[in-house]
């Protein structure tokens, strides 16, 4: 079986994140505009590929000003890097359930190769006849990789903003029809 398209819809699809804050708690946060390229190669998921690209000034975590210190200079610099991207290089088939999709994140101009956890949730028909399937993904980061170094230490030990961030991608697509030969 060869690779096939997938639409990643959008409204049972998210990407978001967390990082501790203040050494004691995680503040959460999400990207509200982001588009996917899906290949699956339902015969052999290893022969599959992914690309994302996520509008950076989308980010959003309840509180305005905290948002939009994060698409400072500070931090995204979404002024000068509106994107980030991630594009797969290759995929491990663990089990049945579990993959781990190799490939590399590019954020404010800087790119790191990060692997993601992938649980496969498998696939079905929808009630209109369309065949989706669902992955839960999962990776952290070090944002300071990444060039994310602003932060200020705290009177009691520890800093603000913990360099780790947990980043998890609930995705469901759904299979396009095939091209018809001309």
């Amino acid at each position: 079986m060869a690779q096939q398209e997938w639409q990643v819809d959008g409204a049972h699809s998210a990407i978001t994140l967390a990082v501790r804050h203040m050494v004691i708690s995680k503040v959460h946060g999400r990207f509200a505009r982001w588009s996917a390229k899906l290949a699956l190669d339902g015969a052999d998921l290893a022969r599959s590929s992914v690309e994302v690209a996520i509008e950076a000034a989308s980010i959003e975590t309840g509180v305005a000003e905290r948002d939009a210190h994060l698409r400072s200079p500070d931090f995204l610099d979404v002024e000068r890097h509106p994107a980030i991207t991630y594009r797969s290089r290759h995929v491990e088939v663990l089990s049945a359930e579990r993959i781990r999709v190799v490939g590399d994140l590019t954020i404010r101009g800087a790119t790191r190769e990060v692997p993601l956890d992938v649980e496969v949730g498998g696939q079905g028909k929808d009630p209109w006849g369309n065949v989706r399937a669902g992955f839960t993904a999962r990776a952290s980061l070090h944002r300071k990789d990444f060039g994310l170094t602003w932060n200020q230490a705290l009177e009691t030990g520890g800093v603000l903003v913990a360099d780790r961030v947990d980043v998890e991608i609930e995705l469901q697509a759904v299979r396009q029809a095939a091209a018809k030969a001309a």
